[in-house]
């Protein structure tokens, strides 16, 4: 079989820089990722010669992630199970995130939480909750225990929190020169209510060594490549942070199971950390006694120099730190961001602010590039590690295009920047103000 000559436009380039999108392109498609029909694995292959209604001959060659030419050209909207209105980035592994204006609600409805995911997950509908089990073992258990997922809500006390998850590269793609990953814009932050067992009541139920330091966990998720044995991801955190109240083992987020993309039928929520420490398709937690090194604990992943260097500078992974705590952010919720208004009109303005394990004790907004700056009220939040509710009103002096700007202090004094912080190889924690357009007429 002769392979197709690629076309020439800057194709090569964008192989290197997005392998999906220059397949898309190869196969002769180009196509905004909201309307794609949907996402194939490698493992569907069945799935898809029933749906095309023939046999593929050279299935196997086929590049994973790829739609069917056939299915790829078909004008119905491409949706994601459980969710409304989420731009996809990536379709192997799916991750998609929320525009700002769809998360103005005080508690992320499931429809709008982003999608994070390092790995596949596991087929749905092999997924048999009945039977789904939790092993709690490793160095530092003391009587390594497996729970079925009724045992855990049987056993356990339960608890809800609303609890802030944001990926650690959120705002990625405002850094340059550009840095490898999911180019985040502003939307892959979420505050759900999460409802399950206390990670620290079920760790302590099977005995906890006085030389635990760490947990790491491992899904049912598997890795992109289709290796087996390879873990897509298996991170953990400190046991101080695991034995924090609010630390959950969670099979319920608002009152009703967690959505399929979002690690049904059980997770870890550590909330105020990277959302990559909040394992989804939860099976298995390790007690170590030492720092967990799972797939991605290694720097460069979810770590950022322990210094300031120069953008481009090339990092030895020893002067790496892993990221823990977030940094303190906000995000104008309302109003969306181009809309035009009135002169003469006030404008409500409002949105959310968070601070990793902190709070947040101040929100300014401003409407001249920072010039000056006014306070909005802010609300406490519902519980430790949940974000604040900002809102406050501005007036504009003339006719012409205004940016609003927010900005956030948490209770130790420190703001979010004006302008994207300090830069680093994998363009983590990128904090800098959250600005919209206005345009008064």
């Amino acid at each position: 079989m002769t392979k197709k000559t690629p076309p020439t436009r800057g194709l090569h380039e964008l192989y290197a820089e997005d392998p999906t999108a220059a397949d898309r392109r190869l196969w002769g498609r180009e196509v905004d990722p909201l309307t794609r029909r949907g996402f194939l694995q490698r493992s569907s292959l069945l799935a898809m010669a029933a749906a095309l209604g023939a046999s593929i001959p050279f299935a196997d060659k086929m590049p994973g992630g790829l739609i069917p030419a056939a299915l790829a050209q078909s004008d119905e909207p491409f949706t994601l199970v459980g969710k409304e209105g989420l731009t996809v980035l990536n379709d192997r592994p799916i991750n998609a995130e929320t525009p700002p204006h769809l998360l103005d609600d005080d508690i992320t409805p499931a429809k709008y939480m982003f999608v994070r995911n390092n790995g596949i997950p596991p087929e749905a509908q092999g997924i048999d909750v009945a039977n789904w089990t939790l092993s709690i073992e490793g160095e530092s258990c003391l009587t390594p225990t497996t729970f079925t997922l009724a045992e855990l809500k049987e056993r356990f006390t339960q608890h809800t929190y609303q609890l802030q998850v944001e990926c650690g590269g959120n705002g990625r793609s405002e850094f340059v020169p550009s840095a490898s990953g999911n180019q985040w814009t502003t939307g892959a932050v979420a505050c759900p209510s999460f409802t399950g067992a206390r990670l620290s009541d079920v760790l302590e139920a099977c005995g906890i060594a006085d030389d635990a330091v760490y947990i790491g966990y491992y899904g049912a998720d598997t890795h992109p490549s289709g290796a087996p044995g390879k873990e897509p991801i298996s991170r953990g955190v400190p046991i101080y942070k695991a034995m924090e109240k609010e630390s959950l083992i969670a099979w319920a987020m608002n009152g009703e199971d967690i959505p399929y993309l979002n690690g049904y039928p059980l997770r870890l929520v550590c909330g105020g950390w990277p959302g990559s420490v909040s394992g989804k398709w939860l099976t298995r937690i390790l007690v170590r006694n030492q720092k967990h090194d799972g797939a991605k604990m290694a720097a460069p992943s979810y770590s950022v120099p322990r210094y300031p260097v120069a953008p481009g500078t090339e990092v030895p992974l020893s002067d790496f730190e892993t990221i823990h705590s977030m940094p303190v952010k906000s995000l104008i919720t309302f109003p969306r961001s181009g809309i035009t208004h009135p002169l003469g009109e006030s404008l409500e303005v409002r949105g959310h602010a968070w601070a990793g394990d902190l709070a947040v004790r101040e929100v300014h907004v401003s409407h001249d590039f920072g010039a000056t700056w006014q306070p909005a009220e802010l609300r406490d939040a519902p519980n430790r590690l949940a974000w604040q509710r900002f809102t406050t009103r501005l007036d504009f002096p003339e006719p012409g295009y205004y940016e609003i700007w927010a900005m956030a202090v948490d209770d130790e004094g420190r703001a979010q920047p004006m302008v994207v912080p300090g830069w680093n190889p994998k363009g983590y924690l990128n904090n800098a103000c959250h600005r919209i357009a206005v345009q008064v007429v």
